[in-house]
């Protein structure tokens, strides 16, 4: 199903464009305009959108997302200079929508199939952008530069690009990887508490009491633990406890020291060049840039601190920052990029596909590396 292709002229500063994040939690969406940082308005859609057999759900997704858009558009101020435009938009007119989704690489072909053409018919827009996640994170954290981010939650994924193409590491969920993500760090310190409620080699009693004290007895947390749909988050809950002993107990400093290990090597896996010492190649380009964000590194000083030391062993000379923007806040940069003609990031058929702009075969242009770079 085709709409029309997107218009050759882009979109002038001042248009409306949207940007959305589908995750675990919730719908978010944001208003904003071409050229302007950061949104107008933005609203919240509490109930996550629902995965079934055939994906992620774009109807569900379609439901929420509709009626929050043209709340936003209502409570926006019109565009005093709409009447002067060359193209004739209306003031609310939306020239770019962006969404990103938790799952959209593996999970979105639905999302892919339906939304352009839903989203053209319920909104007039003709630029359409669909991202995973970890592509709107990067947005939100890097920009449209060259470089690397690490998003990390209850789960962990880093992702690289020379804007060219990508590469991945990790991300492959709780039971296959997620490496020094909350899960993993919130299960490694249950088997220590578990370790020392047994007497066993490893064991932690900082972190046993813990245990006790979050979840109750030690001997009553498989029960607990095993029927519950939302393991990888409760085993993340456990994580700001592992933190909190760290200072004072070895065994929980340990499992910092090792999370930050496995993220250091996810986010050297995948940045674009080797990073080089400041004053050489690379340094005002961004491409040794490494871009922290999500709940993760909430935790502080016991996890940054280590991170920060396998990150400098790893990538000497690489520049380590927090993220400025939320994945939210990527999706609607990728917008206003796609509106006004500049959407630099690499297309992909899964992780960043602009279905509208594609002619035959443009998808395979760009390609995502998943292996991890050696050498």
């Amino acid at each position: 199903m085709t709409h029309g292709a997107p218009p050759a002229d882009p979109a002038g500063p001042g248009a409306y464009v949207l940007g959305v994040d589908s995750g675990g939690s919730g719908l978010r969406v944001a208003l904003g305009r071409v050229g302007e940082p950061g949104p107008l308005a933005s609203t919240v859609c509490a109930e996550p959108v629902r995965t079934g057999p055939g994906g992620i759900d774009a109807g569900h997704l379609l439901a929420q997302l509709l009626p929050a858009a043209r709340e936003l558009l209502d409570r926006a101020p019109a565009d005093a200079a709409a009447g002067a435009r060359s193209d004739g938009a209306s003031a609310h007119e939306v020239a770019a929508v962006a969404v990103g989704a938790a799952g959209m690489a593996t999970l979105g072909k639905r999302l892919r199939a339906e939304l352009p053409g839903a989203l053209a018919d319920a909104l007039g827009v003709r630029r359409v952008a669909l991202a995973a996640d970890a592509v709107t994170a990067y947005a939100g954290a890097v920009g449209q530069r060259p470089g690397a981010v690490v998003a990390g939650g209850t789960g962990m994924i880093a992702l690289g690009t020379d804007l060219k193409e990508w590469r991945r590491a990790d991300g492959w969920g709780h039971l296959l990887g997620d490496s020094g993500g909350g899960a993993w760090i919130g299960r490694a310190g249950l088997d220590a508490a578990m370790r020392a409620h047994d007497g066993r080699r490893g064991g932690s009693a900082a972190l046993l009491d813990r245990l006790r004290a979050v979840f109750g007895p030690a001997e009553a947390l498989p029960g607990l633990l095993y029927p519950r749909s939302d393991r990888p988050a409760v085993l993340a809950s456990f994580a700001p406890e592992v933190a909190a002993c760290a200072g004072a107990d070895p065994v929980a400093a340990d499992i910092l020291r090792q999370a930050a290990g496995h993220i250091a090597e996810a986010a050297a896996a995948v940045c674009p060049v080797p990073a080089a010492p400041h004053g050489e190649a690379g340094e005002d380009d961004g491409a040794d840039e490494v871009a922290l964000t999500g709940g993760l590194f909430r935790m502080g000083e016991p996890l940054i601190a280590p991170l920060r030391e396998e990150l400098a062993r790893l990538l000497p000379g690489a520049r380590v920052s927090t993220a400025t923007g939320d994945p939210l806040t990527g999706a609607l940069r990728i917008a206003g990029a796609l509106a006004g003609g500049d959407l630099r990031l690499p297309r992909h058929p899964t992780m960043l596909s602009v279905p509208l702009e594609q002619e035959p075969g443009q998808l395979g242009e760009a390609a995502v590396q998943d292996e991890p770079r050696v050498g």
